[in-house]
């Protein structure tokens, strides 16, 4: 399973109450839940920023994060961005890079001075 970040901007017009963004909620999670049953949903917060939601899950692949954030959409009412969260950990255990290249040396030797 993939940790994904789905960040939600909700349109002002569809802004409304804090009551009928909860039913929009409810309705949206039962609606994953049937189309996407293998999606886990870890936490939710709300935003003070560019964006009015982050919701973090877990999916089995990128297609069904995408499936997620298609369902949101359908809703009419909210732009998303998705983005694949990587632990630092499985970074630190990725296989080595390569060692960097070295500048070539200049051929001339030496300071001005010393020519």
């Amino acid at each position: 399973m993939g940790t994904y970040v789905l960040l939600t901007k909700v349109s002002a017009e569809r802004m409304g109450t804090v009551e009928k963004l909860q039913e929009l909620d409810d309705m949206l999670r039962a609606k994953v839940a049937e189309r996407c049953p293998k999606v886990k949903w870890v936490s939710s917060y709300a935003l003070l920023g560019q964006y009015d939601y982050l919701d973090i899950i877990e999916a089995p692949d990128d297609a069904t994060a995408g499936q997620v954030a298609a369902i949101v959409r359908s809703f009419g009412y909210a732009t998303t961005e998705t983005w694949t969260a990587v632990p630092r950990d499985r970074l630190k255990r990725s296989p080595a890079r390569p060692e960097a290249t070295r500048p070539a040396e200049s051929p001339v030797k030496g300071t001005a001075r010393e020519r």
